[in-house]
């Protein structure tokens, strides 16, 4: 599997403190060997055709879609950003 970033995944993601940015490149590392690590609490999102919801830590989350062999990373930040898919 290879990572795709959107343009918004990219700009959120240099905004975060450089701790998060650490866990968060562990958690996606973790990501491509098991989606289903209980650390990452990968779930879809209800009502949003094939958009997964993963957690970083207890306050930040990221929003993803697994296309063949790509995850594509849609978002990332405060766990209020799954609201706006």
């Amino acid at each position: 599997m290879r990572f795709t970033y959107t343009d918004s995944f990219k700009r959120s993601y240099k905004k975060l403190p450089k701790f998060v940015q650490k866990k968060t490149d562990r958690i996606l590392l973790q990501l491509v060997v098991d989606l289903r690590h209980p650390s990452i609490r990968a779930k879809k999102i209800q009502g949003v055709h094939d958009v997964w919801e993963g957690r970083v830590d207890k306050f930040h989350r990221f929003t993803f879609e697994i296309s063949d062999d790509e995850i594509i990373l849609r978002s990332i930040g405060v766990h209020d950003i799954t609201k706006r898919r």
